[in-house]
């Protein structure tokens, strides 16, 4: 019994069960194209707990699939396309709807499907507001925040234009969790019917 043939085996049926790319499944999992191609090939076998992970991580993005709820890998590629056209309150709904969809899936005990870690929207700040968000929704249900949500605050404060309140106003009203991070939007921006 070839056990790197068995590993590989698993390895790209977790890959097929994400629906995504070898690639894309490999940065979700936090590691490189290049690195997780050579476990797929047999040629290296990975950590046990990488297998594992990978497993997990695979039906928790198909459940999540299943259910119609976004992942950060949705939420990120969703951001894309708004942040293109520099349509902004797009780009904040697909966000919120996100967030949205993060907090159902911890209210059923399971946040699993967003350890994976999302591509680059394109845009540093919005790349960084998606991680704050869901490194506080994690925390606020009392469970451990993915790593890829440990991102280093912004260089340079980021105040998004508002359309209604002073810069003054919108930095007292920005969360702390935010502001800590050099984003500054006030919470009741971050609210959702």
């Amino acid at each position: 019994m070839d056990v790197n043939r068995i590993v590989a085996e698993g390895l790209r049926r977790s890959v097929e069960k994400s629906g995504l790319s070898q690639g894309s499944f490999a940065h979700a999992l936090g590691t490189s194209p290049t690195r997780f191609s050579t476990y797929v090939s047999g040629e290296v076998s990975p950590s046990a707990a990488t297998y594992v992970r990978a497993e997990i991580l695979a039906e928790a993005i198909a459940d999540a699939e299943r259910r119609g709820l976004m992942t950060a890998l949705d939420a990120a590629r969703a951001l894309r396309e708004p942040l293109r056209r520099r349509a902004e309150p797009d780009a904040w709904r697909m966000l919120l709807q996100g967030r949205d969809h993060l907090r159902l899936l911890l209210e059923s005990g399971d946040g699993t499907a967003w350890e994976a870690r999302p591509q680059s929207c394109g845009d540093r700040r919005w790349d960084a507001l998606l991680a704050a968000l869901a490194e506080h929704e994690f925390s606020s249900a009392g469970q451990q925040p993915p790593r890829w949500t440990e991102r280093a605050r912004l260089s340079e404060d980021w105040m998004p234009d508002h359309p209604f309140m002073s810069p003054e106003r919108v930095r007292r009203q920005t969360p702390e969790w935010l502001a800590e991070r050099s984003i500054f939007v006030p919470a009741k921006d971050l609210v959702t019917a």
